[in-house]
């Protein structure tokens, strides 16, 4: 309880941090500055960019630190992680590095078609961010998270484990290869458990954490990967793309009108001369922050709905192959908040605010309960 009131509070001052940040970028007009730096370096777009976007985002970054650093000083407080700060220091600076390489080309296609189409650049940066997320997505599983952690085909260590998850497969009738299914090292760094469905395409894969395998016996296993296996055959990944998409269409088109208004009233007290400027980004990243937290409800409430039809589909996927499924399913959820020190009992607003997934006393409730077998009804995703 006291872990999770401490992150409660985290995100929420966080949120307010992480604003009071941009607004004291924008009150010091350290984007103007670094436009004027960028400026005088070179005349050309692409050389400015290479200066600025590194520049003011790497700010942001280092003055979000102490948020940062707190997030993992409560992590090791409650034993969810043993990593030492010399290990976390040096993902932290790999994953800014990266966000300031990656962020440098977005800003450089922002600006390239806000400058070409002033009044539609919202509308036509979206059609260009469309590839730009499907690449993301197809390449982070293989690019960005081995810089994190060692990963390992499942049946190089567990070829038994990986004979019983075939059965699964073959019960839900679509084959997920071998080479699809991963074991990440988690505990060199992390106490708690957990597995996920990543990627599309060829390099769509599930990944259980070897923490996982280390504390559930092979049938609560089973039940874990039949809930990421539901990810993976009811085109989870695929939805919540689209999802953020149309999402992200609605954030830009606000931000058009809002920026505007802005930058009429207090553009000029922050040297920026127009959103065409290079030194408009802060408040671009303020409009964004603050519209990717009041669309957190909406963006848990569809997580949540995704997350409960995959637990309904390991229910059916493991049935008769795991008996008592529905017992197992209820020790599994147990296992992983004892661990993972889950809220037992969260309060709705929290639930309603932060959570990707259903809480975990209706998760065992609902795991209890399903049984349209006894009641002579067809399963609902599994025939």
């Amino acid at each position: 309880m006291a872990f999770n009131r401490a992150e409660y509070w985290l995100y929420f001052l966080g949120f307010a941090y992480g604003v009071l940040i941009y607004l004291l970028v924008l009150r010091c007009r350290l984007g103007a500055k670094y436009r004027d730096g960028a400026e005088r370096v070179s005349s050309q777009r692409l050389v400015q960019v290479i200066v600025f976007a590194p520049l003011l985002l790497l700010t942001v970054r280092v003055l979000n630190l102490p948020r940062s650093a707190y997030a993992h000083w409560l992590v090791l407080k409650y034993g969810l992680s043993i990593q030492g700060w010399g290990s976390w220091a040096w993902d932290w600076t790999k994953l800014q590095l990266l966000l300031a390489g990656f962020g440098t080309f977005v800003v450089w296609i922002l600006y390239g078609v806000i400058r070409r189409s002033p009044r539609r650049w919202w509308f036509y940066f979206w059609l260009g961010a469309l590839p730009i997320i499907v690449f993301v997505v197809f390449v982070e599983p293989v690019v960005v998270e081995p810089l994190f952690y060692k990963f390992e085909p499942l049946g190089a260590r567990r070829p038994a484990l990986v004979t019983e998850i075939e059965k699964v497969i073959r019960r839900g009738g679509l084959p997920i290869p071998p080479e699809h299914m991963f074991e990440m090292k988690a505990s060199e760094k992390l106490k708690s458990v957990n597995a996920y469905v990543t990627g599309i395409g060829a390099s769509k894969r599930v990944v259980v954490w070897d923490t996982t395998l280390a504390r559930m016996n092979t049938p609560q296993t089973l039940l874990v990967f039949g809930h990421e296996m539901g990810h993976y055959v009811l085109g989870h990944m695929l939805k919540g793309m689209a999802f953020l998409a149309l999402e992200l269409l609605v954030f830009l088109f606000a931000g058009f009108w809002l920026v505007q208004g802005a930058l009429r009233r207090w553009g000029a007290r922050w040297g920026i001369r127009g959103v065409d400027d290079w030194a408009s980004l802060p408040l671009l990243l303020l409009l964004l922050a603050v519209f990717s937290f009041v669309a957190a409800p909406i963006n848990n409430a569809y997580s949540r709905y995704l997350e409960h039809h995959a637990d309904v589909y390991g229910l059916e996927v493991t049935h008769g192959l795991v008996p008592e499924a529905s017992q197992v399913a209820t020790q599994t959820f147990q296992i992983q908040g004892e661990i993972d020190l889950e809220d037992p009992d969260p309060p709705r607003f929290i639930v309603f605010w932060l959570y990707t997934h259903p809480p975990l006393n209706e998760r065992m409730i609902f795991s209890q309960t399903y049984d349209p077998w006894s009641q002579g009804q067809g399963p609902q995703f599994v025939k």
